[in-house]
């Protein structure tokens, strides 16, 4: 089978919900998934459940569990280079199926690696790997060498109204 890139963007909710139902539909498939999170650290909901699919699915997070503002620190720059890293390791051995890059388009608007970076992951692919890169603010040369792109955007959100994220909804 054929593997190609996504890119889900846009400021709209559903961009990690939506590579995580790609990534349960591919297990179900008896597919193997690699999920790389940026930013992200912790035992979040989604985390719990993937864990079923541990025979599967693998999740590996580099992020420092804190939200990044303005100029990223040299540990969340070394965190990110460490994921990025993992990544091309993966890619370069080809023994996944599906490759998720969360939060992917983030960690290149925070500087935690670079646009390049991430068009390089793409260089890299497998012929028979999914890659699906999600976050937003996707660069117009990412969406333009990508397969498939989907912006969520966002038209009405409860969070506004001072609805905090909530377990199993939001996180």
């Amino acid at each position: 089978m054929k593997g190609y890139v996504q890119v889900y963007t846009g400021n709209g909710k559903g961009k990690t919900t939506a590579s995580l139902g790609l990534s349960v539909r591919a297990a179900g498939a008896g597919l193997k998934v690699f999920i790389v999170q940026f930013l992200k650290q912790g035992d979040y909901s989604e985390i719990k459940a993937l864990e079923r699919f541990s025979e599967l699915i693998t999740v590996e997070q580099y992020g420092l569990g804190r939200f990044v503002k303005g100029k990223p620190s040299p540990e969340d720059i070394e965190a990110g280079k460490k994921g990025y890293e993992r990544v091309v390791e993966v890619l370069t051995q080809g023994q996944y199926d599906v490759v998720v890059v969360e939060e992917g388009n983030v960690a290149v608007m925070c500087g935690l690696f670079s646009e390049n970076d991430i068009l390089k992951l793409m260089d890299l692919k497998p012929d028979h790997v999914e890659l699906v890169i999600t976050g937003r603010g996707a660069t117009p040369r990412v969406m333009d060498r990508a397969d498939l792109v989907t912006e969520m955007r966002e038209i009405k959100h409860y969070y506004k109204n001072g609805v905090k994220a909530r377990t199993g909804i939001e996180k």
